[in-house]
């Protein structure tokens, strides 16, 4: 399906009594790049959780596109074009890389994982390998390429560079900006990598405390060294 806009209006959320979001409130155009930025701690994870059904909703609204998401479950967003690569990673360790590319294929010909060798070939030369025998960089990229496989029109994209060597950071970045000139996905990228994601967005909010405390042009940000100072807490961007 086509990428999507995507629009959160006024959304808290969190787990059991604990109020995580509050009062949040932003739109992503259809075909867009937001980076989310912030802290450890600040509600990252935990808005994307929530954009993806996964956490204690209290107030606020979801829509993609036309359709008003809030009170769906995770398989009904997914089923609405809601794409959701989570920062742990979830692949089958015990099938192998191709078997797991097949999951992702939500009823398409099974020629289609060519896409995922196409944007990641790294994995064709692992196909036959189990999802265990594979390096975290690997790892990350299987589970995008599975979750890209099914076409979701908003696809949501939780520290996917975390921990991973710097050649392996390049070629994922690469891949998620090819993907994004296709203008088929709306993208919302959560990354501590503060310069690759502004490298990569057209727009930018900073949560602190579960707020939106910054949103304005990734250039704008990059100008802005006190705002980078208090709300990221890094003394410059490299």
């Amino acid at each position: 399906m086509p990428a999507t806009p995507l629009e959160v209006e006024n959304l808290s959320a969190g787990y059991g009594p604990t109020r995580v979001l509050e009062g949040v409130s932003f739109s992503v155009p259809a075909g867009a790049r937001l980076a989310v930025l912030g802290r450890n701690g600040m509600g990252k994870t935990t808005l994307l959780a929530t954009l993806a059904g996964q956490t204690k909703h209290y107030e606020g609204r979801i829509r993609l596109g036309s359709s008003d998401v809030t009170s769906l479950p995770t398989a009904g967003r997914a089923h609405r074009g809601l794409g959701y690569v989570p920062q742990a990673r979830c692949i089958f360790p015990t099938l192998t890389v191709e078997e797991n590319l097949y999951v992702g294929l939500k009823g398409r010909p099974k020629t289609a994982i060519e896409e995922a060798y196409q944007m990641f070939p790294r994995l064709k030369e692992r196909r036959s390998n189990l999802g265990s025998q594979l390096s975290g960089g690997e790892q990350q990229m299987l589970s995008t390429a599975r979750t890209i496989l099914g076409r979701p029109s908003v696809l949501l994209l939780d520290e996917p560079l975390e921990g991973l060597a710097p050649i392996i950071c390049e070629e994922l970045m690469g891949a998620f900006a090819e993907l994004a000139k296709t203008g088929d996905m709306t993208i919302l990228l959560v990354e501590q990598r503060i310069q690759s994601a502004l490298d990569f967005a057209d727009r930018v909010i900073i949560l602190e405390r579960g707020r939106i405390a910054w949103n304005g042009a990734p250039e704008a940000l990059s100008q802005d060294h006190d705002t980078v100072e208090r709300l990221l807490g890094v003394g410059g961007l490299h």
